[in-house]
């Protein structure tokens, strides 16, 4: 087996490892009868141009990985000369991330949403790595998203994360200024002790 071989493993253990724990949170959150697609408010809040660009992200990263998968001669074109050892630091800080990533989702329950909505009676989470951080979910996928550009060793896996995390930016202040009129004075006071994406 080629030492090439061996990273797209590893990169289809952590693909793997994401799906399988993406599925049963969100047959979790269907089981307590909650929605996962948006609704119009959510739309509204995050904005309709970034709504449209999230669903465009989605089919493009689904056609890529295809395209990976296939070993496709332009895909691989774009390969980096990264050192190995580096490809596995990726791998580790994957299956860290992929970690972070079950502990936050296990942490909010069915208060999770992938969009920028609110539960009926939603209460504000702050266990786990919520007790010190106020977006652990987001920080799982920015340690995930760069440790699949460094396991695949692609440029196309680069922009990719580089994408993902200007996205990511660009939504957490729409989603706290979401808490702020949720929570109010309670939600300024947790953003007082907590860290964006690290412990204070």
């Amino acid at each position: 087996m080629t030492t090439e071989s061996t990273f797209r493993i590893a990169f289809w253990v952590l693909l793997g490892g994401l799906l399988i724990m993406r599925g049963y949170f969100s047959f979790r959150v269907r089981q307590a009868g909650e929605r996962l697609m948006p609704d119009r408010a959510a739309i509204e809040r995050e904005g309709r141009g970034m709504f449209a660009g999230r669903v465009v992200a989605f089919l493009l990263i689904i056609a890529l990985l295809v395209l990976y998968a296939l070993s496709s001669p332009w895909i691989e074109a774009l390969s980096i000369p990264l050192p190995g050892w580096l490809r596995w630091a990726g791998f580790a800080l994957g299956l860290a991330s992929l970690a972070l990533w079950t502990w936050a989702q296990a942490s909010l329950g069915k208060e999770w949403s992938p969009q920028l909505q609110l539960r009926e009676k939603h209460r504000l989470v702050t266990t786990g790595p919520y007790t010190r951080i106020r977006h652990p979910l987001y920080t799982a996928m920015i340690g995930y998203g760069t440790s699949l550009a460094l396991v695949t060793a692609n440029w196309i896996f680069v922009v990719l994360a580089v994408v993902m995390i200007v996205g990511l930016f660009a939504r957490v202040p729409k989603e706290e200024q979401m808490m702020i009129k949720e929570f109010g004075e309670e939600y300024k006071a947790y953003m007082q002790r907590t860290g964006r994406f690290l412990p204070r």
